[in-house]
């Protein structure tokens, strides 16, 4: 099991007023698998997907990633699981804009003391995989909507991460270019690359195997894609 997620519980405060934004919460994915976890804005799934990528911590509960019960890690060990063990990929990129496509792609192997030349390679590597080969020495501003997702996604995968994170990916792209970058995913996750997508868009969502539903905090539903 690639991550499990055992009754969390997750509160905010506002004032006096506690708000819980997680209810108990039972989650779980195998190695290997494509898993679309689906809901509005304010369900809860952003505040999830936080805990899951090693950015914020639950208030109570258990969570264990690739075996390592992260709640008993410190700041740097979390930071070192976000490096070493989980791919982000954003709705909005965030590719550093005065760097080319290969030294964004570079950038986690920079903070990894990765070699010059073996990251070199790598990043060239994840580029190809995802079709951009001959766009390395571009600047994001000369690159499509759909050229800069493919990026981002070289640099989830450079790491050769345990899990494979992306945040409404197609949210900021044309039909078009959403659908290549599904396809992508689904790629990606026949080579073995497991993939969890946060979406509120159930066309994208058909795109996994498995949907799990959040709503107001709770997992409601969980389905299979045939």
């Amino acid at each position: 099991m690639i991550l499990e997620l055992k009754e969390i519980y997750k509160e905010y405060h506002q004032g006096k007023l506690v708000v819980p934004v997680l209810k108990h919460v039972n989650f779980s994915m195998e190695e290997g698998e494509y898993t679309a976890l689906m809901g509005p804005s304010g369900s809860g799934k952003t505040t999830m997907m936080n805990i899951i990528g090693c950015l914020d911590k639950a208030t109570s509960g258990e969570f264990f990633l690739d075996g390592q019960n992260i709640n008993q890690c410190s700041e740097n060990e979390m930071s070192d699981i976000r490096l070493h063990k989980i791919g982000f990929v954003f709705q909005s990129f965030h590719l550093l804009p005065k760097q080319t496509a290969l030294e964004n792609v570079e950038m986690p192997l920079t903070y990894a003391h990765v070699p010059r030349k073996e990251r070199r390679e790598k990043a060239l590597r994840a580029l190809e995989r995802v079709g951009l080969a001959d766009r390395v020495g571009f600047r994001p501003n000369q690159l499509s909507g759909g050229q800069m997702q493919r990026v981002a996604i070289a640099r989830a995968i450079v790491n050769q991460p345990k899990l494979l994170l992306a945040d409404e990916p197609t949210g900021a792209l044309d039909t078009k270019s959403g659908s290549q970058v599904m396809e992508l995913f689904q790629s990606l996750n026949e080579e073995g690359v497991t993939v969890l997508m946060i979406t509120h868009d159930p066309e994208i969502a058909s795109h996994a195997r498995r949907i799990v539903t959040i709503r107001d905090g709770e997992i409601s539903e969980k389905g299979v894609v045939g």
